[in-house]
């Protein structure tokens, strides 16, 4: 008999579910890139919305006439001023663009308190197919604006208002649908790598944005629209919510487990381990290292994880159900001022390259998108230093205390040269999204699914719309100071965001003091 080829081999030497889970894995990291890739544009463009308009003493010439016979050949867009697009082309041109993040982040913030219990009840394919479909459209409506010469203030704000409630579908859906698929112990890895969408999402989406932007803006809306809408299809045609549906484990793990989906449910039994085999060590798949506020010792006992699933496991949980969770107000609020670093990084950035580095808009969004690929390594390193230490947040304190002094570095050494931004920029994007990736991703997860619920899994959309939509208030109000602020010199806004990251920290200081006594708890129990 003829030998497999190697490629066979290799196809083969993995089990149907490991392949599912790779596919999962695969397609809802892609789907939600494709939100980040939609939101990208408004940050590359606000550079082309309102450009600093030429003035006589900053051009060296002889004469007027001079300067009169090198502009005459130059004829000025019948849909556009020498300063940029109306309205945008006036002196509050800040206060208007920040107006439009501001919109957009004030109706995703609102929308995804709701968006978390409305998807525990609903089917997550179609509902995040609905919200793609929707995304696209009203991404692509921005662009429109270019086409059909619309200058009306109140066109923009509305359609980043509907496109910003629309888009709180994805989070909680990609996030229940990824947790079904993968356990706890490597969760902060597996997620970290995954959470990368959101950076790959914001560099394709700058990418893309830039392409068009000097030439013509409204490209920059309408194609990123069409790829979410694809995108919308894909995962209707595609999307499995849960193992279940195919016959699939959703861990590795031996353990007895329930899982859900909808109103739907199944049970594995397996027999009951004896004290020997309950002294090993847990699969990794299936510890938990969130530290239950009641006891620190209770999170070595895997059995209170199952407890109860019978009774439980049935209905949605409550939204003050969710509160109650250990950790969820104290990570929330650490996110509010985590995401408000962060978004005012998405949102502002390519502008103040434009200003600092006097670069055009399209050089400037290209330059941006290093801060992103700073940010995928930031978030597989909070994910790979949280499982080894089984601390989420420490690491996440670990990391915030070191982006505060590296955002004052970054305000400083930007202004050096292009070689100093670029290492600021990737150093910068690490610290400020690790921590935001983690909670929003791992820590979500765990909490989601914490041994305090008794087995309800069903609290996992709601647990992760309640953290993430509080971050999302920082996100609104991060860019809006921004635009209040940045008048005033681009260092205060650097003031700013360096004060947020102090909140985010503070917010973590009691958990962070509880991890480190449960640790000693556990080093001391084990001495003995």
């Amino acid at each position: 008999m003829a030998q497999l080829p190697p490629g066979i081999r290799f196809i083969t030497s993995f089990s149907r579910d490991q392949w599912y889970r790779a596919f999962i894995f695969t397609l809802t990291f892609f789907l939600y890139a494709s939100f980040h890739l939609s939101r990208k544009p408004i940050s590359i463009v606000k550079g082309e919305l309102h450009k600093h308009c030429a003035a006589s003493h900053e051009v060296e010439l002889s004469s007027y006439r001079e300067y009169a016979a090198q502009i005459q050949p130059v004829k000025k867009p019948s849909n556009a001023s020498q300063c940029g697009w109306e309205p945008f082309d006036k002196n509050n041109y800040k206060q208007l663009l920040g107006a439009l993040d501001y919109s957009f982040l004030c109706a995703y913030a609102i929308g995804m308190y709701l968006s978390g219990i409305i998807g525990e009840r609903l089917p997550i394919r179609y509902y995040l197919t609905v919200g793609m479909l929707a995304s696209g459209l009203f991404t692509a409506m921005f662009g429109l604006g270019y086409f059909y010469n619309i200058h009306n203030l109140w066109f923009y704000i509305m359609a980043q208002i509907a496109n910003g409630l629309v888009q709180t579908t994805g989070w909680p859906s990609v996030v229940t649908c990824i947790g079904n698929w993968f356990g706890k112990g490597r969760r902060g890895l597996i997620m970290g790598i995954w959470n990368s969408h959101t950076s790959v999402g914001n560099i394709l989406g700058s990418l893309i944005a830039a392409y068009w932007v000097s030439t013509c803006w409204g490209l920059s809306f309408v194609m990123p629209g069409v790829i979410i809408a694809v995108m919308g299809i894909f995962c209707f045609l595609f999307l499995i919510e849960h193992p279940k549906d195919i016959s699939c484990s959703s861990t590795p793990s031996s353990s007895s487990k329930a899982f859900l989906n909808g109103a739907s449910r199944f049970r594995v039994h397996m027999p009951t381990l004896n004290a020997k085999e309950a002294s090993k060590p847990q699969d990794p798949e299936m510890q938990h290292l969130l530290i239950d506020t009641e006891n620190c010792t209770a999170s070595l006992n895997s059995s209170s994880a199952v407890t109860g699933e019978g009774r439980h496991g049935t209905s949605a949980i409550s939204f003050l159900g969710a509160l109650r969770i250990p950790g969820v107000i104290e990570f929330s609020l650490c996110l509010l001022f985590a995401k408000l670093v962060s978004y005012t990084f998405l949102f502002w950035l390519p502008l103040y390259i434009t200003n600092v580095e006097h670069l055009d808009a399209k050089r400037a969004g290209d330059l941006s998108t290093l801060f992103d690929v700073g940010g995928i390594f930031g978030g597989i390193l909070a994910g790979l230093i949280s499982d080894r230490l089984e601390k989420r947040a420490s690491t996440c304190g670990m990391m915030l205390l070191l982006a505060a002094p590296t955002l004052y570095m970054f305000s400083a050494v930007s202004k050096m040269g292009l070689e100093a931004t670029v290492v600021m920029l990737l150093i910068s994007g690490a610290l400020v999204n690790g921590p935001y990736a983690l909670i929003t991703t791992a820590v979500s997860a765990d909490l989601g699914t914490h041994k305090s619920l008794k087995g309800n899994a069903r609290a996992l959309s709601t647990v992760t719309a309640i953290i993430d939509g509080t971050g999302s208030v920082g996100a609104a109000l991060g860019p809006l100071l921004a635009g209040l602020i940045s008048p005033s010199g681009w260092n205060n806004v650097f003031y700013m965001l360096m004060v947020a990251d102090a909140c985010a920290l503070l917010f973590l200081l009691r958990l962070i003091q509880k991890e480190l006594r449960c640790n000693a708890d556990h080093t001391l129990f084990k001495e003995h």
